[in-house]
């Protein structure tokens, strides 16, 4: 079923768009939530979080790309479930440290007053992920957006791991040079 007879359904509060939403979305949920959160039950509960959002919040928003926002949401719901984790207990998992390898470009604090800028960082980047090529961006995309960690990266791209995070620091490199050139940084 394709993304928008999907969201149709949601209009129509039809309770079949959460079953066709899973069957087509769930897998890459899944994998977004357990990225970040390395525990299984965690992800499942995160993925059927994000089902939830999705019957709360359509209508009346309306997504133009229903893969992005679905992962967004997920990603989102991942983040805020293991800062709670984090806050119960010290763990790990891949985004304390991808976190870290990207505050070394990206300027951080997030305030009311700063939308601006954060809208124009958004821009930059975007801009910068257009400018690379399709190879460097998927693995860079992969990493900091999905938090995909250096073993799985190397495993989808044939790469050796330490290719892979040659690649990553050299890319974290320009996107730290375009954003001074532009001054965001």
């Amino acid at each position: 079923m394709d993304d928008e007879a999907i969201l149709n359904l949601y209009r129509q509060r039809q309770n079949s768009a959460l079953a066709e939403t899973e069957a087509k979305y769930g897998r890459l949920c899944f994998s977004v939530a357990d990225n970040i959160l390395q525990n299984r039950e965690d992800a499942e509960e995160c993925v059927n979080d994000t089902w939830l959002h999705a019957w709360n919040a359509i209508p009346p928003e309306h997504p133009s790309v229903f893969s992005a926002w679905l992962s967004r949401v997920t990603r989102n719901l991942a983040i805020s479930r293991l800062r709670e984790i984090r806050a119960l207990k010290r763990g790990g998992a891949e985004i304390p440290l991808v976190l870290e390898e990207l505050s070394e470009c990206i300027p951080g604090g997030v305030d009311p007053q700063k939308q601006a800028e954060l809208r124009e960082l958004s821009e930059a980047v975007n801009r910068f992920l257009a400018g690379l090529k399709p190879a460097e961006r998927d693995v860079f995309v992969a990493r900091y957006f999905y938090a995909a960690s250096h073993a799985e990266l190397s495993a989808r791209t044939g790469w050796t791991l330490g290719k892979t995070k040659t690649v990553l620091r050299r890319t974290r490199l320009k996107l730290q040079k375009s954003l001074k050139e532009e001054g965001l940084c």
